[in-house]
């Protein structure tokens, strides 16, 4: 065996030495790029992974920038939210805040207390309607409440007539004043005190009245008392007693008073007057009417008490009938108004004025200017609303 051939072969030596580097160098190679390549696979995948949540982070930045310019610009008009929900919302808590705050204020003119407004005008205007206790035909003659036909007392026409003073008080009316006395018909107030319309008859006036029914006859010239009796059917024995008349002569410009005697129905029609003039005299829209309609201003039903009649601001506001102002004033629901007490049961509303020329207490005729349109109160305009009261009672405007 050639051992020592084996062993003493460097270049078998070398190249089993170069072949174990070789392979090892190799090996550790090959390791390296698995390691490197592990470790580069692992830091792209780290490097991508890195990428994707700062640009996760810058992409929420950006969006975050843009809300926030959005949301600074909204902020500007931000206080537009609240406004356009508060002028939804206002105009019902605007009607339940003045029912409220009216419903504990204290008008100097309708002295509402612990009530709305409405109720306080209702008892102002009920506190001052003359209430009817008797009634009267067109023929003038007066019934009792019970419809009865008041007959006036014969005995009394043979005696001397006399006459009483009387003061027109809240409450009373030609008739009732008339069956007060005795009076069977109301000619006899109306001739007697030469009334021209009896709604122009007011609380306070004086009226004279006479013991018995009739009428004063102003004598004419050439005028007997034989000619009168004629005219009116009336006995000269009648005319001699009820005027304590000791001759039948006469003197032009005398009265006498003709027993029995009333107005022809055309002339009780004309002192009766006409009931009720417009309170404008221009043109108008009618824009709501009586009775039960949707509020303006919250759309809850509600029941309007008069007429509401569209014109332009200062308009002239004349009085529908004569009488006598009850009240003028303020009032955050009627904003400028005047009440009119007028006869026989009557009152009138005008109210929302811009201006008041009527004063308390004054007595005025119909037709009279009392006040200007305006917008004042609870109003959506400028606009007259009229109200009109009989005996306590709201009554439409529109049928008197």
């Amino acid at each position: 065996m050639e051992i020592i051939n084996c062993l003493e072969s460097s270049g078998f030596r070398k190249n089993t030495t170069h072949l174990i580097r070789h392979n090892v160098l190799r090996s550790a190679r090959a390791s390296a790029k698995t390691v490197y390549r592990t470790r580069n696979v692992f830091s792209s995948n780290s490097v991508r992974a890195d990428f994707n949540i700062f640009s996760l982070i810058q992409n929420l930045r950006g969006q975050i920038g843009v809300a926030g310019k959005r949301l600074k610009i909204a902020s500007r008009f931000a206080w537009l939210v609240p406004v356009v929900l508060l002028c939804i919302a206002s105009p019902f808590f605007v009607s339940k805040f003045i029912s409220f705050s009216e419903s504990f204020a204290k008008n100097i003119n309708l002295n509402p207390v612990s009530m709305d407004e409405f109720q306080a005008l209702d008892n102002a205007m009920s506190e001052f309607a003359f209430d009817r206790t008797s009634y009267f035909d067109s023929e003038g003659n007066i019934f009792s409440e019970d419809g009865i036909k008041v007959e006036a007392n014969s005995i009394l026409l043979k005696q001397p007539v006399v006459f009483q003073n009387y003061t027109v008080k809240p409450g009373d009316t030609i008739s009732g004043i008339s069956s007060k006395f005795g009076l069977s018909n109301i000619s006899t107030l109306i001739a007697v005190n030469n009334i021209g319309n009896v709604r122009s008859i007011y609380a306070g006036q004086k009226l004279s009245v006479p013991s018995v029914d009739g009428l004063v006859h102003l004598v004419l010239k050439n005028e007997t008392l034989d000619s009168i009796s004629k005219k009116y059917s009336v006995a000269v024995s009648d005319l001699l007693d009820i005027n304590d008349l000791s001759s039948e002569k006469l003197q032009e410009g005398q009265k006498i008073f003709i027993p029995g005697a009333r107005l022809d129905s055309n002339s009780l029609r004309k002192a009766m007057g006409e009931l009720f003039v417009n309170p404008l005299k221009i043109k108008y829209r009618l824009t709501s009417r009586f009775g039960w309609r949707a509020d303006p201003f919250t759309g809850v039903a509600s029941h309007h008490t008069g007429i509401d009649m569209a014109c332009p601001t200062g308009t002239p506001i004349y009085a529908s009938m004569s009488g006598k102002i009850a009240y003028t004033g303020f009032s955050s629901v009627f904003g400028n108004y005047v009440i009119i007490n007028h006869y026989d049961g009557y009152q009138t509303l005008y109210a929302h004025m811009s201006k008041i020329i009527a004063k308390k207490g004054e007595v005025v005729s119909q037709g009279a200017k009392i006040g200007l349109v305006g917008n004042t109160g609870y109003s959506t305009g400028p606009h007259l609303h009229f109200t009109v009261y009989k005996n306590s009672k709201l009554v439409d405007p529109l049928t008197v």
